[in-house]
């Protein structure tokens, strides 16, 4: 097991070159939001443009178009039921669907065209609802991916898994992950006070970060966006989806010092000034 360190994060984390344009830093396209649950996919945008997307695309219900552009103007708007969807998805590198996506029909149908429409070049990054859905139907799994990353929490992957939160050890884990993933294009986020990430070639990091003032509703949202983000700009290793993760517990970290509870909205505008810092070292 590895723990992550500033080492790990310096190695990912670059200066961007003099000739930089949007097109370099990735297409990640978000997808949820339901009626009741627009602010979920919002925090997942405002961590994806946050964190240094090229490109943000969210496909959500028309109900969250006001909200979004009004808190996110960076971010390009797509409305959920519309067919352009199909081709937004062909041409984005990264696309994260889950936070607020519901569990009805519609959000069904969501997974599912996620899963007809990847292609073998493409991240896929399943959170919150998403996972619900896999956890009643392993065969909405888009495994044509080059990538699916997972970010459970220990209840969601319970659900998942079939593996009680008291035996979630390593071995039973990665035993769960290969038979999801016999190509093993998978990776387990599985968020915790110390989230673990597994990949199917037997690799874990250890995340050292984190304080109680991060449990709060949003917090795994944003961690969606900050991945959709690093995966964009630079690729989507186990090492960028670590550095991620620690960067999100380092940016709430350093709010704890002053703040009773972190807030995921306080916690992705903190993201460029550590970016930055961890460019220049």
């Amino acid at each position: 097991m590895i723990e992550i360190s500033d080492k790990v994060v310096k190695s990912i984390i670059v200066e961007r070159p003099s000739d930089s344009y949007k097109g370099m830093f990735g297409r990640v396209l978000l997808i949820g939001g339901s009626l009741n649950f627009g602010g979920a996919i919002i925090m997942a945008t405002e961590a994806a443009v946050n964190s240094g997307a090229g490109l943000t695309s969210v496909a959500t219900n028309i109900n969250n178009l006001s909200s979004l552009h009004s808190r996110i103007p960076e971010a390009m708007f797509i409305d959920w039921q519309e067919s352009n969807l199909v081709k937004v998805i062909k041409n984005s590198n990264i696309i994260a669907i889950g936070p607020g996506l519901g569990l009805d029909e519609h959000a069904q149908s969501l997974l599912q065209l996620v899963k007809r429409t990847v292609k073998n070049t493409q991240t896929v990054i399943l959170d919150a609802s998403a996972l619900d859905l896999l956890a009643q139907d392993h065969t909405l799994m888009p495994t044509n991916a080059e990538t699916i990353i997972m970010t459970p929490h220990q209840k969601e992957w319970e659900r998942v898994s079939q593996i009680k939160i008291p035996f979630q050890e390593d071995k039973d884990n990665f035993s769960v992950l290969k038979s999801l993933f016999p190509d093993n294009n998978g990776i387990l986020v599985l968020k915790s006070n110390h989230t673990k990430i597994y990949d199917c070639f037997g690799n874990i990091y250890q995340n050292p970060l984190g304080n109680p003032g991060m449990a709060t509703g949003g917090m795994g949202d944003t961690l969606t966006g900050i991945l959709a983000g690093f995966c964009g700009q630079f690729s989507a290793k186990i090492e960028t989806i670590a550095s991620a993760v620690y960067l999100h517990s380092l940016a709430g970290d350093e709010l704890y010092k002053e703040h009773y509870v972190v807030l995921p909205t306080q916690l992705s505008a903190k993201i460029p000034q550590l970016m930055k810092k961890f460019s220049l070292e």
